[in-house]
Parts: C-alpha cells; sequence; structure tokens
C-alpha cells in the first residue's frame, strides 16, 4: 500500500533541526524544540507501526518514479519497529540532553546535529534502495563524528580519529560491494535485486560481493575481528551522545545484516558457519574485556559487543527460532543500551568519576535512584521475566537445535560475565562505603529540582518501556514472530515494492 507518511519519521528530525539552527545562540529555545520534536516523532513513530501492523507493509515512491527505476521508500513490520525504538531511545535522550549537556557544547549546535542523526537513522531503516541505505549512513556517520567532537577534548578527539577512520573503511566496503552489484545487476532497488540476483550464472562473484557487504557492516556493528574502535571511542563523548551511539548505532549495522541477508543474500552454509565463528569470537572476546574494565562506560562497550555477538549467532543459524531470539534482543538491547549509558551520566552528576574503585555509598545516600537503577541491571542480565530472559531463551533452544554447541557455550560465558560484571558494579558502586581517601563531587544535590527529573525521567521511561517489554511478552513475541515470518518469507515485500513484477517469470 502507498502511503506519503513513511517519511514523516524523517521529515519531522529535519525540519525541527532547521528550526534548530535558526535559534542557535538560543539554547532554551533549542531544549524545548528538541524534546518537543522527539516526541512528535514518537507520536508518528507510534502511528506508522500501528498502521504497519493493521494493514501491512507500506511502501512510497519518491517523485512517483516507479519501482525499480526510482527511489523507494518501505515501511514493513522490522523498519516500523526500528523507527519506534530509535523515537523512544530519542525521546528519552532529548530529556537528558536538556540538562546533561553543557550550554557550550549546545552553542556549537549539539541539537540541530542530534536531529540530523536521528533523521539519518529513521532514514537507513524505511528506505528500500541500496544506494540510498549507503547515503543514510554516510548522514549518521557525519551527525555523530560532530557529536562525538563537540566540545574538543583531546580524549573526545582521539576516540572520534579511531571512529571515523574504522567508518569510513566501512563505507568503503559498502560502496564497493554496491558497485559490484549495480555492476552485475544493473539495479539498486533492493526487492528488484532479491529477484536478480538469483538469475547470476556466477554465483561465486555473488559470494564474494557478499562478503564487502559483511565487512561493510561487521564494522559498523562492531563484531570481531572489526570492534576495537568501538570500546577506544564510546567512552569518550558526554553520556547522552554515548547512550545514543549505545543504544543504535551498532543496532543500525545488524539491521543492515538482517536486511540484506534475508532480502538479497540468503547465507548458504559458508555464510552461516563464518557468521557464527564472528559471533562466538564476539562474544568471547567482548566479555573478557568487560572483566577486565573498572571504568563503568569503557565495561558498557565491552559489553555492547558481546552481545552484539548474541544477535549475530541468532543470524548465523537462520532459522525462526533463532531469528525471533536475534530480534527480540535487538528490542531488548536498544532500550536497556541507551538506559545504561545514561544510567552512567547520572553516576557522573552523582560522585564525579566513573572509576569504580573511587565509587561507593550510592545505595546509602540514594536508595530510591539506586532501585531503580537495579531494574535496568537486572533487565541486562537477563534475570527473568524481564527483557533479557526471553530471548535469551529463543537463542539456547535454537542452537541446541541446531547442534552448535560453541555458540551455547558461548552464551553461557557470555551471559555469566554480564551477570559478574554487574554484580561487581553494585558492589563497588552501590554497596560499599565510599572510599575515606576519596573527595565526592555531587553536582547532583545542587542542581535545581526540575533538573534533577529531567535527568531521572528518561531512566524512568525507558525502564517502563522495558519493564513492559518483559512482563507482556507475549505482545512482543507476536511482532517478533511477524518480523521473522516477513523476513524469512520476502513475498509480502517485493509484492508491494513492485507489484506483479514481483512474480512475472
Amino acid at each position: 500500500m502507498i502511503d506519503n507518511h513513511i517519511l514523516a519519521p524523517v521529515f519531522i528530525h529535519l525540519f525541527t533541526a532547521i528550526v534548530q539552527l535558526i535559534a542557535w545562540r538560543k539554547t532554551v529555545t533549542q531544549r524545548f524544540l528538541g524534546v518537543g520534536g522527539t516526541f512528535i516523532g514518537l507520536l508518528i513513530a507510534i502511528r506508522l507501526f500501528t498502521k504497519v501492523y493493521e494493514e501491512g507493509t507500506l511502501h512510497l515512491n519518491a517523485s512517483n518514479w516507479e519501482s525499480p527505476f526510482g527511489i523507494v521508500f518501505v515501511a514493513d513490520m522490522l523498519s516500523a519497529t526500528m523507527v519506534l525504538l530509535t523515537s523512544i531511545a530519542g525521546f528519552a535522550v532529548a530529556i537528558f540532553s536538556s540538562t546533561g549537556i553543557s550550554r557550550q557544547r549546545m552553542l556549537y549546535g549539539y541539537f540541530p546535529i542530534f536531529h540530523f542523526l536521528l533523521m539519518g537513522l529513521n532514514g537507513a531503516f524505511l528506505t528500500g534502495d541500496i544506494f540510498n541505505l549507503y547515503v543514510w549512513f554516510e548522514v549518521v556517520i557525519i551527525s555523530s563524528f560532530v557529536l562525538m567532537t563537540l566540545g574538543g577534548r583531546k580524549t573526545q578527539l582521539e576516540g572520534a580519529v579511531k571512529y571515523m577512520a574504522m567508518n569510513i573503511l566501512a563505507s568503503t566496503f559498502f560502496l564497493t560491494g554496491i558497485g559490484i552489484l549495480y555492476g552485475i545487476t544493473g539495479s539498486l532497488n533492493m526487492a528488484d535485486l532479491a529477484l536478480k540476483i538469483k538469475l547470476i550464472e556466477n554465483q561465486s562473484l555473488v559470494g564474494i560481493t557478499s562478503i564487502f557487504f559483511l565487512i561493510g557492516f561487521g564494522i559498523k556493528s562492531a563484531v570481531f575481528p572489526l570492534y576495537y574502535w568501538l570500546p577506544s571511542s564510546y567512552h569518550t563523548p558526554p553520556s547522552a551522545v554515548a547512550a545514543t551511539f549505545g543504544g543504535l548505532l551498532t543496532k543500525v549495522g545488524i539491521y543492515a545484516i538482517l536486511r540484506v541477508f534475508s532480502l538479497i543474500f540468503i547465507p548458504d552454509e559458508f555464510t552461516k558457519n563464518l557468521f557464527m565463528v564472528m559471533a562466538v569470537l564476539t562474544i568471547l572476546t567482548g566479555s573478557f574485556g568487560a572483566l577486565i574494565k573498572s571504568n563503568i562506560r569503557r565495561m558498557f562497550s565491552y559489553l555492547i559487543v558481546c552481545h552484539i555477538g548474541f544477535m549475530l549467532g541468532g543470524i548465523a543459524m537462520f532459522t525462526k527460532l533463532a531469528l525471533m531470539g536475534t530480534i527480540f534482543y535487538l528490542i531488548h538491547d536498544i532500550l536497556v543500551k541507551t538506559n545504561m549509558f545514561l544510567i552512567a551520566g547520572v553516576i557522573r552528576q552523582l560522585r564525579g568519576t566513573l572509576n569504580m574503585p573511587k565509587l561507593g555509598g550510592l545505595y546509602h545516600h540514594y536508595p530510591m535512584i539506586s532501585l531503580l537503577i537495579a531494574l535496568v541491571l537486572f533487565s541486562l542480565v537477563g534475570i527473568p521475566p524481564l527483557s533479557g530472559f526471553w530471548p535469551k531463551i529463543y537463542l539456547f533452544q535454537s542452537a541446541f537445535f541446531d547442534r552448535q554447541f560453541f555458540f551455547v557455550g558461548a552464551l553461557i560465558v557470555g551471559s555469566l560475565a554480564t551477570l559478574y560484571v554487574i554484580a561487581n558494579m553494585w558492589s563497588e558502586v552501590f554497596w560499599k562505603k565510599t572510599p575515606q581517601d576519596v573527595e565526592v563531587d555531587d553536582k547532583f544535590k545542587d542542581l535545581a529540582p526540575f533538573k534533577k527529573i529531567l535527568l531521572i525521567l528518561p531512566i524512568l521511561i525507558l525502564c517502563s518501556v522495558t519493564l513492559y517489554v518483559g512482563l507482556n511478552a507475549e505482545n512482543i513475541i507476536q511482532v517478533v514472530d511477524r518480523i521473522t515470518n516477513e523476513l524469512l518469507d520476502t513475498s509480502s515485500y517485493l509484492q508491494t515494492v513492485l507489484g506483479d513484477k514481483a512474480f512475472r517469470p
């Protein structure tokens, strides 16, 4: 079905950013516009998700150019869900940013760039054109690079250089793959590519082309051995920026893998085995990295890597049960990882540091905030019946059915490592007494009451959504089941984009 409102999640952030650029020096106005724009974006995302859920896949041909000759935008259950999750995370981060980002950084254009980043993410999720996906990725990279360097501290610039270098490399592989794909098929429309790629006689060339996409998306997703840039860069920007990065940027890479390798390059045995090896090593290296870190945000960065391996392992098995585990974990991970970096920002406000040996006593001084954080930590670990528990059940079941015992072992190691580092964090940060030789820098107690609310409210919002996902898992499973069916049977996607041409011989 054609729907002109598909691009509304993109345009709302574009228009908000433009208005904020006009109000460049008025930071109070930018705060209101930032929160208001993300709230309207959330309402639009809810409407889009509801419409796709009720009516099926929607599409829009840009400038009325008929597919496959023009750029097409497609909203199926996967893309609509990703837009919704992006909007929820974006809204929470915008509220946090209104207090958590300094006025100096706002004067450098924090809020307009933040909305350009959300625009790029939504565009990437909704596009049905492979080159257009590359363009939206570049919008995301440029916006995120600017956000990472705002403030100009040495550590930020060092992390940004590593981030940019690896993402330029990823874009190079991605663009090279697109060039080869266009050369052998003569098309860039993903639905059309799904049909034409099957007709290529030289399937070895198709397999080599898919490797270019795997490397490009693998760098963006931070999978082994391409993940080293992430722990070196995600601890450097402000907490609001790190929350956006940790919750969303690596997940756009997982989305791209799901989209391209379910629609265009259907995984063969070699690809599945390659994915599985990368998944196991990603989980193990992420786990071991998290175990040896004493800085909270560095530890969270390695947990991002570890849990990306969970999702990649589900894609590697490419069965319905495994893909359901991947999609469910993707939903859970976006919400929880965004919240974890916001929590890190609050801890910095409470104590002035994120080094765990210098922390302690938070539960004694702030019991209600500590209990709220505990719910998020329990969800991250996967304590039943919270959101992190259900996708692991699917992944374990699928791994046993497929006899992927190395992946089972990696899941156990990753889960135990997550439990250990989070338990250690709780003990060091919340339960133990503050070390006597450490001077506490509690900026939180000096904040105005409304600023305290603006710091805690986004954590409460994301925690509430996470609790809904865990405690109402049957509703989430219905959505996940439908997404998985659409990934395994792409006929509805092809029919929506190409019409009758999808089934012509």
